[in-house]
């Protein structure tokens, strides 16, 4: 189960929320296309920021996209102008108005989205594949994981034949529902054809999740009262 299902779907309700959080009965295929256009302009639009996942709130009269980063300065641009340019290319694909927050990735060696993200350049950048992969699990793991898991698949160094080869080091319990797993996909375009780039990286347990962000404000949760 855990080598077929979405480390991160699977994981939905017990320890990761909804990257999309909204609710519709009538234009639910019309808000669900919207996500997906907003999303793949973003990261086309800013492939060099190092987005590793967008997030997206609907209220009834706008939008909140949370555009998680590494490279803020990048996104923001000179005193805010790339963001504002952003919002008014975002509004063609919907009727409300769209409002980007920028939240920053502390820690970039610990994100699945960036790692493999970084191993996709370096693939069409005609390193060898290995090479590649090996480096981005010792800084993973100097950083501060307990374990981590790249699987690239297709005509690894030009082969006729496609195959898939993967390192692992340290634990990835993929069964484990209370397990913080992050994990990403990212496709290298190499002169000879796609090469899917997985990463999974295990950073620990988490027990009992005393608060949640929403919309970039921190709520937390009230306890129960005893009587």
């Amino acid at each position: 189960m855990g080598q077929k299902v979405n480390p991160v779907s699977l994981r939905i309700g017990i320890n990761r929320t909804w990257e999309s959080r909204w609710y519709s009965k009538k234009d639910y295929a019309k808000n669900l296309h919207e996500d997906l256009k907003i999303r793949s302009y973003i990261k086309k639009r800013l492939k060099n920021g190092e987005v590793s996942r967008v997030e997206i709130i609907r209220y009834p009269e706008k939008i909140n996209v949370i555009v998680h980063t590494a490279r803020p300065g990048i996104v923001i641009g000179r005193k805010g102008a790339e963001v504002e340019n952003i919002s008014k290319e975002l509004s063609n694909f919907s009727d409300k108005s769209i409002q980007i927050k920028i939240k920053e990735i502390k820690n970039p060696q610990l994100d699945a989205g960036l790692i493999s993200q970084s191993v996709a350049r370096q693939l069409e950048g005609r390193v060898a594949f290995r090479r590649a992969m090996k480096k981005s699990i010792a800084s993973t793991i100097q950083a501060g994981a307990r374990g981590i898991k790249i699987a690239c698949a297709g005509r690894l160094g030009g082969a006729e034949m496609a195959r898939e080869e993967s390192y692992k080091e340290g634990m990835i319990p993929l069964h484990t529902f209370r397990a913080e797993i992050d994990y990403g996909f990212t496709e290298a375009h190499s002169t000879f054809g796609l090469i899917g780039v997985k990463v999974w990286i295990y950073k620990g347990e988490i027990f009992k999740k005393d608060a949640r962000q929403d919309a970039g404000v921190l709520i937390k949760k009230k306890k129960p009262a005893f009587t």
